[in-house]
């Protein structure tokens, strides 16, 4: 069956996973409960998993083929066991060689590399999403130039892959300005977040693309990303949308900043 493409938070480095007698931090459960719910949502069990982070960039859209990925613990100062984390699913390299031929083929400079491992903005969310670590995955890097609308249509040219049962995710967050941390900034963030939501879910299509690619026109576009790699991964998560419906799937508000997950299909 047909699966959607997502855009979703990952939270703040291993936010879920800070205990380690596992119990999530309240702040972070609403987000962790967003994120457990989102299999059992889903039409049918994916056959894959092709997931986008705002963790990793090259000069050109590039697959990751590696059959056993380890893990990149690519944050700082948290507890000595949020180091030692695990998520182990397999690779996917018939599925990452599928979307770099599809890359190819919508007229994309591609590249391919197999002994990086997964970044945080890929375990961290998919532990909680996919905690069994049982469904093959591979991860697609943005490309560093961040053109919005580049990203949108690498999204349209893997749009088919969901018609195969892959499930196609963007990790970042919607709003991700780190020189606010520590204060209230939900003020701004409300703008923002209100903005983004209105052109994420325009009902045309044409337009909601349109609207999404100009994103740094709308209300304090850049306090809510000074630098826009954790907003690109939705680029590509909408344009593999292609014409499907698309929602609002959730919003909090946590360390001081409001984000929201959007569903398209």
């Amino acid at each position: 069956m047909r699966q959607p493409s997502l855009f979703l938070p990952h939270g703040g480095g291993p936010c879920f996973f800070l205990d380690e007698a596992g119990t999530c931090p309240p702040e972070w459960q609403p987000m962790r409960d967003y994120l457990a719910a989102i299999l059992p949502s889903l039409p049918e069990r994916p056959r894959g998993i092709l997931i986008v982070s705002g963790h990793w960039e090259e000069s050109d859209f590039t697959v990751h083929t590696g059959r056993s990925p380890e893990l990149l613990f690519d944050y700082r100062g948290f507890p000595a066991h949020t180091y030692r984390l695990r998520w182990d699913a397999p690779g996917a390299p018939d599925l990452a060689r599928r979307a770099r031929a599809l890359l190819d083929a919508a007229g994309f400079a591609t590249g391919e590399e197999g002994d990086r491992g997964w970044d945080h903005g890929v375990f961290v969310p998919m532990m909680v999403a996919v905690p069994d670590a049982d469904i093959p995955t591979v991860q697609l890097s943005l490309r560093a130039d961040l053109d919005p609308a580049a990203h949108i249509r690498a999204g349209r040219a893997l749009e088919s892959l969901r018609d195969d049962g892959v499930l196609i995710v963007g990790s970042g967050m919607s709003f991700h300005n780190m020189r606010a941390l520590g204060t209230d900034v939900t003020p701004q963030a409300d703008i923002f977040d209100e903005a983004l939501s209105a052109a994420v879910t325009d009902p045309d299509p044409a337009e909601r693309r349109r609207r999404v690619a100009d994103w740094a026109a709308l209300p304090l576009a850049r306090f809510a990303h000074p630098r826009e790699e954790h907003l690109l991964p939705l680029m590509v998560a909408l344009g593999a949308g292609g014409d499907d419906p698309a929602t609002h799937a959730y919003r909090d508000r946590v360390i001081g900043w409001t984000v929201s997950a959007f569903r398209f299909g």
